[in-house]
């Protein structure tokens, strides 16, 4: 029997990715057209930007909580976000959760070993980048990871959340993504991090200059294998 995986959703379009490739990938483990149950909670995006705008993460382990206690009251036996960002909040989410969660910096640190990386470079909301969620899961594995200058950091920024999280896909926001990847490299990097949710829906991997560390799929794999008891 598979355990009931929840979903603590944020943005929805990062949100729906991971939904469909749980559904998608179920086979690979379980069979024809199968999947584990999956149950999904989404507060509205603006709630969490309101408190993540304004630092205030308690707040943000507040909307993460509220949505953890109504997939448990749904089944699920433990929880996963695929949104970056507000796993800042995560240490205050814990201790506190009815239910254990795969952290999705964790899952990603764990597969950039796995490949042989050693300096990631990382893409994500002005919060991620200049936040800890990433330095310091890559630091317990002995990885270094670099982010891009604080110009690209404030367009990236205004990319997701005036285009991406809407599902908007611009060519040249596309350019643009590939150009800060190709400035990843040239400064060391062997690896980016696709480390909001939405990012996927721009970059892919045949264009990348680097190899991509695709989050949201990354996370949805591990609570495939998770669910199944791998």
């Amino acid at each position: 029997m598979s355990k009931h995986i929840g979903i603590v959703a944020c943005s929805y379009e990062g949100a729906a990715l991971c939904y469909r490739t749980i559904c998608n990938e179920g086979a690979r483990l379980l069979g024809e057209h199968s999947h584990p149950e999956v149950s999904l909670h989404n507060h509205p995006l603006n709630e969490y930007m309101e408190f993540i705008n304004t630092g205030q993460w308690e707040g943000v382990a507040g909307l993460m909580l509220s949505s953890a206690g109504k997939l448990k009251n749904a089944g699920a036996e433990f929880l996963i976000s695929p949104d970056n960002t507000i796993h800042e909040a995560y240490s205050l989410v814990a201790g506190r959760s009815p239910l254990p969660w795969l952290h999705i910096g964790k899952e990603v640190a764990r597969e950039a070993q796995a490949q042989g990386f050693g300096r990631p470079g990382v893409l994500g909301t002005r919060f991620l980048m200049e936040g800890p969620v990433y330095q310091e899961v890559m630091e317990e594995r002995g990885l270094d990871c670099l982010i891009p200058p604080e110009e690209e950091r404030t367009r990236i920024n205004d990319i997701i959340f005036s285009e991406l999280v809407y599902g908007i896909i611009n060519p040249g926001s596309r350019r643009f993504f590939l150009d800060a990847i190709e400035g990843l490299k040239r400064r060391g990097c062997d690896c980016v991090v696709l480390g909001c949710t939405e990012i996927p829906l721009i970059v892919l991997p045949g264009e990348s200059p680097l190899p991509v560390l695709d989050s949201t799929r990354i996370l949805a794999r591990a609570a495939l294998e998770y669910s199944v008891g791998q």
